[in-house]
């Protein structure tokens, strides 16, 4: 019991090094994806979002099937020069899951709050995650990007048993799956 105290303890001190004094979640959270995505999913990787998916390779499984705690890789373009990274929610269906990502959609004015499963949906011919829209807040829809992504890290290091923990506001307890299915297939 002791040990179990010591562990909640732990984790309660890394969440609050993490969030701003005047936060009081995750979702309250305003500034880059790279910090908020490697608090939400504890995959402990720095630098540009870009740079993730070469960082991960021989440190973090990789693929290109979603897994709920997994974090997408999107690609350097020129509309996102430092790329973008997003932990993954929920899966909703087999080209349509949800995300939970921070600095993407513009929020009172302002980028960089943190947005709690968002439609993401994969428009690549074969089904396979390596192009997808997001949605756009101020669009109240998918946004009229197509994104080119590299694909998940998960959440095991590789040749080790242990795995990171995703945060519990990873998702919220009712999302929207009719919404998210919405936003997708009939625009």
């Amino acid at each position: 019991m002791r040990n179990l105290v010591s562990k909640l303890a732990l984790a309660g001190a890394a969440f609050l090094a993490f969030v701003p004094a005047h936060a009081s979640s995750l979702l309250d959270y305003v500034g880059q994806c790279v910090p908020f995505a490697r608090a939400v999913s504890g995959i402990q990787i720095y630098g540009d979002a870009w740079t993730w998916w070469d960082q991960a390779k021989g440190r973090y499984a990789r693929g290109t099937a979603p897994r709920v705690g997994s974090v997408l890789v999107f690609a350097k373009t020129a509309r996102l020069p430092l790329g973008h990274v997003a932990v993954v929610s929920r899966i909703v269906e087999d080209r349509v899951l949800m995300l939970t990502h921070a600095n993407w959609s513009r929020q009172n004015g302002e980028r960089g709050h943190a947005e709690q499963d968002v439609t993401l949906f994969d428009v690549s011919e074969r089904g396979d995650w390596s192009v997808v829209k997001v949605w756009f807040r101020d669009s109240e829809g998918l946004g009229g990007g197509i994104y080119p992504t590299k694909g998940f890290i998960y959440g095991t290091p590789e040749g080790k048993a242990t795995k990171a923990k995703p945060a519990p506001e990873l998702t919220s307890k009712h999302p929207d799956y009719v919404g998210s299915l919405i936003d997708a297939y009939v625009r």
